[in-house]
Parts: structure tokens; C-alpha cells; sequence
């Protein structure tokens, strides 16, 4: 009975925290539904349309890159804290931007919470997570990143619906935006601020939540609060508490005694690599061009209304294959999956990249499928392994910055592939095909990079794998 209370506790203590990945994924998805309308509203040109997707991704590098010293120095439970008020600040934002300059500032806030929340979540979970259950319990927080793409094109979905329906919430949200602005604001401005604003209410409860978890426990040890580790080890089942915490102490001892350890030093090269190549082939698989202009995608081959909700399809797809991997990262491993999803998501693309080819021959039932696969393929792979797999191959002393590096290298690649995607894509009616083949060799590379490069780290403590990474 006791170890079932720990158990709940431990899974409880994981869900808060990973409620950050829900937020980022909300955040990350909700944009697909509205670039359209702001670029119409705002009359944007081509360039700025593409930074007003992108600046989020350019917050995102920023909060990546930035995070990691404040999580080493305040700890890692305040500074969830501090980004889920950021998510927060940027979704009420957006709601009531007076401009496009504005919107754009709040979107770039969101980007620094998404940045920042990538690193700072794994981080937290990897650093209490039992080490036979840490792959499926990091993956929970990829779960939630797909879980929060999927609910925010069922949001922006819904949201169009009562819109265009005339219904109580439109009603509703007309008087709201009177009370803000002078003149009567448009449907089409309302649907898309609503669709922005209806992230406050997550972060709003990520937020409180938090005050219900503990600290790290080998944030604490680093901070010399020896007791709390020892208490926080028992209270999530730690079946050695005493152990692990030795082993955190003896890992952490260069930090202890205040020495700032420097990530860009030799012995940590290897995994510096491993980071970086795992986090560039994540983005260059095209994931983020798809999840951004999914209905743009889609609409090549299908209605703009049937488009829109063709992304809630998409987010599904993602969502199920997340979930295969949350049982199949633990027992077949990282190294298995992501060779495994890279055969998939190579064959996917060329698939789609044919039928982008043939313009208005092609076969809407086969690209949609292509496109569909690739999601698969991706969710159950290289969705799941890349957070799991970055935050567990670097030492105690440098995990934060480790960690940091992955994301910021992720977030650079996702900033270039989302700006640059839609002017190849637009470059002529099967242009779009240029960019999916090129996608497909990313893959195929990727493959031949977990075949013969990557290592395995699932099983084992995140003290033990730091032995083997470094010998």
C-alpha cells in the first residue's frame, strides 16, 4: 500500500511539472490556426509574416540558451515557476494586443517560457525519476507537448465554430473586446485573439500547482541542502535513497564547493556532439514546418474549413503514437526508436514529396496519409526520445547547461525551418515537394547517425551513465 502511495506521488509530482510541456505544446500548435488572420488583419508583407510565426521561435533560443545558470542558481522549481508566468503574460497579451508590434512582443515571451520550459522540465523530471522508469516518465512530458498541439487545434477549432456561428461566444467575446477598443472589432480579430488568450487558463493552473511539488533532489544537493535530498529521494520510492544520494554527492562534489563547471571543456565533447546531432536531426525532419503550416499544407488538397480540421487528425495521430512510445522507450530503448521512426518518416516524406510533385494529379488520399505517417512514425520515435535522450546523457555538474545546449540547437534549426519552409513552399504550385524530399535525406541521415554513433541509455542511474558516456 505504501509503495502505491509513492508511486501516485512520484506520478502526480511528474504530471505538474510536465504540464510545462503541455503549455509549450499549446503554445507551439495554437499559431497554426491564427497566422492567417493576422496576416490579413495586419496586412502583412511575405517577410513579416514569416517573423511574426517565427519570433516565438526566436524567444525560444533565447530561453533555452539563457535558462540554464538560473536553474543551476535559483533551482528548478522556481524557475517553472517564473515560466509559467510567462506563459501566462504572453497568452493575455496576445488577447488584448492594441497592434502587430505588440502581438509580436507577446509572442516572443511566449517564445522565452517555450525555450525555456523545453530544458527546465525534462531537467526537473530526469533529476527525480527512479532510473528504471525515467525514460517513460520523461516521455510523459513529451506526451503532454503533443497532448497540448493536439488540444490547441481542437481549441482553435472550436473557437472558429462558435465564431462563425454567431453563438453566446461570440456574443460574449464581442462585449469583452468593446470594453477595450473604441470601435467594434471584426469576428475574424476576436477568433484569432481568442484563440491565443485560452492558454491563460492552463498556465493560470501550472502555476499553482507547482507550490504542490518538491525540489529536485539533486538541485538540492548542489545547494548543500543534504536532509531535503534525502527527503525527497524517499518520499517519490527511491528503492536506495541512501545510495543515490552518495552518488549524487560524489558527482556534485566540484559544484559544492561553488567551482562553476564549464560546459566547452574536453571531457564533455562526446556528449556535446551527441546533443547537438540528436537536437539538429529532430528539427530537420520537417516536424515543426508541418505542426505550423498544417493547414496551409492541407489545404492544397482539401477545403480550408475540411483543412482545419484535418489538424485535429494530425495532433490525434501524434497523440496515440506519443503514447506507443511511453511503453516502448523503456524496454526496446532510445537507439531502437529513433532507428526505427527514421526508416519511417524517410519513405513518408518522399512519399509526400511525389505527390506534392504532381501538382493537380495528385492524390489528396495519398499525401494526407504521407503526411499522417510521418507524424506516426515521428511521435513514436524522435518525438519521444529527444528530450529523454539529451537530458540524460550529460553529467550532474553540467546537465542544466548540457540540456540547454540541445534545446538551443533545436530551437535555431526549428527557427530556420519554419521561416524558410513557406517561401520554398511558395516558390511554385509544386515547390512544397523541394522541401519534403529534402526532409527525407535528413531522415535517411539520422538513421546511419543512431546505427552507428548514438548510444544507449536507457536502465541505470543517471550517475551510472555518466561513468560510461565519460570513460
Amino acid at each position: 500500500m505504501a509503495s502505491s502511495r509513492l508511486k501516485i506521488w512520484l506520478l502526480y509530482v511528474v504530471l505538474v511539472s510536465a504540464l510545462g510541456g503541455f503549455l509549450f505544446g499549446f503554445d507551439s500548435g495554437v499559431i497554426s490556426g491564427c497566422e492567417k488572420a493576422i496576416q490579413n488583419e495586419y496586412s502583412l508583407s511575405a517577410f513579416k509574416h514569416g517573423f511574426t510565426v517565427s519570433v516565438a521561435l526566436i524567444g525560444t533560443v533565447i530561453g533555452a540558451f539563457g535558462v540554464g545558470r538560473p536553474s543551476d542558481r535559483f533551482g528548478r522549481k522556481l524557475s517553472l515557476i517564473v515560466l509559467g508566468f510567462l506563459f501566462l503574460i504572453s497568452a493575455a497579451g496576445c488577447a488584448f494586443a492594441p497592434d502587430w508590434l505588440t502581438l509580436v512582443i507577446m509572442r516572443g515571451i511566449g517564445g522565452l517560457a517555450i525555450g525555456g520550459s523545453s530544458v527546465v522540465v525534462p531537467l526537473y523530471i530526469v533529476e527525480i525519476a527512479p532510473g528504471p522508469v525515467r525514460g517513460r516518465l520523461v516521455a510523459l512530458n513529451q506526451f503532454n507537448i503533443v497532448l497540448g498541439i493536439l488540444v490547441s487545434f481542437i481549441s482553435n477549432y472550436l473557437v472558429a465554430l462558435a465564431i462563425d456561428q454567431g453563438t453566446w461566444v461570440w456574443t460574449s467575446c464581442e462585449r469583452i473586446a468593446n470594453w477595450f477598443v473604441s470601435a467594434p472589432m471584426a469576428a475574424e480579430s476576436v477568433k484569432w485573439r481568442l484563440m491565443l488568450g485560452v492558454e491563460s487558463f492552463p498556465a493560470i493552473l501550472f502555476i499553482l500547482l507547482l507550490f504542490t511539488i518538491p525540489e529536485s533532489p539533486r538541485w538540492l544537493v548542489r545547494a548543500g541542502r543534504k536532509e531535503e535530498a534525502l527527503g525527497v529521494l524517499n518520499a517519490i520510492g527511491d528503492p536506495q535513497p541512501a545510495a543515490t544520494l552518495a552518488n549524487i554527492e560524489e558527482t556534485l562534489a566540484s559544484v559544492r564547493t561553488g567551482q562553476n563547471v564549464p560546459l566547452f571543456q574536453k571531457k564533455y565533447l562526446w556528449p556535446i556532439f551527441l546533443a547537438w546531432a540528436v537536437a539538429m536531426f529532430n528539427q530537420l525532419s520537417g516536424i515543426n514546418a508541418i505542426n505550423y503550416y498544417a493547414p496551409r499544407i492541407f489545404e492544397q488538397f482539401i477545403g480550408p474549413h475540411a483543412a482545419l480540421a484535418a489538424t485535429v487528425g494530425l495532433g490525434t495521430v501524434n497523440l496515440i503514437f506519443t503514447i506507443l512510445a511511453f511503453f516502448f522507450i523503456d524496454r526496446y530503448g532510445r537507439r531502437v526508436l529513433l532507428m526505427f521512426g527514421a526508416i519511417g518518416t524517410t519513405l513518408m516524406h518522399f512519399i509526400a514529396a511525389w505527390q506534392i510533385s504532381l501538382g493537380e494529379n495528385a492524390s489528396a488520399p495519398i499525401a494526407i496519409a504521407a503526411i499522417l505517417g510521418f507524424i506516426a512514425f515521428f511521435g513514436v520515435s524522435q518525438g519521444a526520445v529527444i528530450w529523454v535522450f539529451i537530458s540524460e546523457i550529460f553529467p550532474n555538474a553540467v546537465r542544466a547547461k548540457g540540456q540547454a545546449l540541445g534545446s538551443f540547437t533545436h530551437w535555431v534549426m526549428c527557427t530556420l525551418i519554419s521561416w524558410t519552409f513557406p517561401i520554398v513552399a511558395t516558390l511554385s504550385p509544386s515547390s512544397g515537394s523541394y522541401a519534403f524530399a529534402f526532409f527525407g535525406c535528413m531522415t535517411m541521415l539520422q538513421f546511419f547517425f543512431a546505427w552507428k554513433l548514438m548510444p544507449e541509455t536507457k536502465g541505470g542511474t543517471i550517475e551510472t551513465l555518466e561513468r560510461e558516456i565519460l570513460k
